[in-house]
C-alpha cells in the first residue's frame, strides 16, 4: 500500500515538473550589429507586458554595471527589480559584431499582445530605446526584425 502511494506521489510530481518545462520555449537570438564606429553597444532584452510596462529582463550584453545607466528607461526598472535578470554575457558587442544568446520564453505569452524590446546605447554616444521592438508572436519569431540603431537586425530560431 505503501508502494503504491509513493508511486503515485512520484507520477504526480513527474506530471507537475512537465508541465512546469512544457512551458518554455528555448530560441536562439542572433543580434547582428550595424557598421557604426565606438565602443561596443550594451543591449538590453526585455520582455514588455500588454499595458507597455518592463515584466522581465530576458538578456543584457555587455557585463559592466557602470554603463548601465546609458540604458536609461530600462536602467530604471532595474533599479527597483535588480534580481530580474535571466542571463548576463561578459561582452558588449561592437559595430559589425554578432551575438547569440538563449532565450527561454514563457510558451503561455507568445500571441498574447507581449513584446520584445532590444534597448541599445554605446559610450558618449546615442541610445535608442526602442532599437527592436517586437510582438512576442509565432510570426514576428520565424521572421528578420530589422534595428532602428546600433542593431542591424534580429533573428529568432526556435531550438525546443
Amino acid at each position: 500500500m505503501k508502494l503504491s502511494k509513493l508511486l503515485l506521489v512520484g507520477v504526480i510530481l513527474g506530471l507537475f515538473t512537465y508541465s512546469a518545462f512544457a512551458q518554455v520555449s528555448k530560441y536562439k537570438c542572433l543580434v547582428q550589429m550595424s557598421n557604426y564606429v565606438g565602443e561596443g553597444a550594451y543591449i538590453t532584452i526585455s520582455l514588455i507586458n500588454p499595458q507597455g510596462d518592463y515584466e522581465k529582463t530576458l538578456q543584457v550584453l555587455g557585463d559592466d554595471e557602470k554603463w548601465y545607466e546609458t540604458l536609461e528607461k530600462w536602467n530604471e526598472f532595474y533599479l527597483q527589480q535588480p534580481s530580474q535578470i535571466d542571463g548576463v554575457t561578459g561582452a558588449s558587442v561592437s559595430g559589425g559584431g554578432r551575438s547569440i544568446v538563449t532565450l527561454d520564453l514563457d510558451a503561455s505569452k507568445i500571441d498574447k499582445g507581449y513584446k520584445l524590446r532590444f534597448e541599445s546605447a554605446v559610450e558618449n554616444n546615442k541610445y535608442y530605446f526602442d532599437d527592436v521592438e517586437i510582438p512576442l508572436s509565432s510570426q514576428a519569431l520565424a521572421q528578420q526584425n530589422d534595428g532602428k540603431g546600433y542593431i542591424r537586425f534580429v533573428r529568432f530560431i526556435k531550438v525546443k
